[in-house]
């Protein structure tokens, strides 16, 4: 069996509202990140304020937070390069 290949690809024209769909996705990650960096300020002030005043318990809360803020930040912004990805390779293919 030696016909043609078939190519198949994400059409994502074919969706009605696409364009909104990706506007509404791209402020949304806008936000994520915006919330995720202030977070990132907050924490740090808070771990270095409860450390100098050797209050252990803020400290270690406010660290988990400095912490948890890193990853979403990282993975909001790994997440459009994934995606990007994932639609070359679905094109690619």
């Amino acid at each position: 069996m030696s016909g043609p290949t078939p190519s198949v690809y994400p059409d994502l024209g074919a969706l009605a509202g696409s364009g909104t769909l990706a506007d509404i996705a791209g402020a949304l990650l806008t936000i994520a990140l915006v919330v995720a960096v202030l977070m990132l300020i907050v924490c740090a002030i808070a771990w270095a304020l409860a450390s100098s005043h050797g209050n252990v318990p803020v400290a270690a809360k406010a660290r988990t937070g400095l912490l948890v803020a890193a990853t979403g930040a990282a993975l909001a912004g790994a997440g459009v390069a994934w995606v990007n990805w994932l639609l070359g390779v679905g094109a690619a293919l």
